[in-house]
C-alpha cells in the first residue's frame, strides 16, 4: 500500500461571498494570513476521497456550516451544526476585540497575557471542529486552527 498521505491536502480554498460578515482591518489579515498559511502547509483527508489535492469552499447554508469538497473523482458537501461552536466563537470574538485595542494602547504583558488567551480558544476550537469532522475528514492541528480562523470569518461583524 502506498502512501498518499502527500496527495492529502487543500489546493484551493474559497469563502462564499454572499456567506461573509463583514470584518475590520484586523480581521480581515487575519483571514487572509490564514489562507495563506492554509495553502501553504496542511493536511486534509476526506475520509472517502481518493486522494486530493483538494478544493474547499465554505459557506454558511441555514445557519449552518457547509464544507464542500472537490477532487479528483470526489464530489461531497458536509454540513456541521454551528450550535456547539456558538459559545466558543462568542468568547474568541471579545478577547480578540480586547486584543487588538490592547496592541493599541496597553502594555506587553496585558497584551501576552490577552494573547495567550486568544491562542487557548483559538486552540479549543480547532479541536471541536477536528471532534465535529471526525468521520468526515481528518486534518492535523495546525490545518484545524485556519479553517476555525476562517469559520469564524463567516461570523465576524466589523
Amino acid at each position: 500500500m502506498t502512501d498518499d498521505r502527500a496527495n492529502q491536502y487543500l489546493k484551493s480554498i474559497v469563502i462564499d461571498d454572499d456567506s461573509l460578515a463583514a470584518a475590520s482591518r484586523d480581521q480581515e489579515q487575519e483571514r487572509q494570513v490564514a489562507i495563506f498559511d492554509l495553502l501553504d502547509s496542511n493536511y486534509f483527508e476526506p475520509a472517502d476521497g481518493q486522494g486530493g489535492p483538494y478544493d474547499l469552499k465554505l459557506s454558511l447554508i441555514e445557519n449552518r456550516l457547509a464544507f464542500d469538497i472537490g477532487g479528483p473523482g470526489y464530489e461531497r458537501r458536509h454540513l456541521l451544526s454551528l450550535s456547539p461552536f456558538k459559545g466558543v466563537i462568542k468568547d474568541y470574538f471579545m478577547i480578540c476585540d480586547s486584543y487588538y485595542s490592547a496592541i493599541r494602547n496597553s502594555t506587553p504583558q496585558q497584551i501576552e497575557a490577552l494573547d495567550m488567551g486568544r491562542r487557548g480558544l483559538h486552540n479549543e476550537g480547532s479541536s471541536l471542529l477536528r471532534e465535529r469532522l471526525e468521520g468526515k475528514v481528518k486534518t492535523d492541528l495546525d490545518t484545524a486552527r485556519r479553517l476555525f480562523t476562517l469559520i469564524c470569518a463567516l461570523h465576524w461583524r466589523g
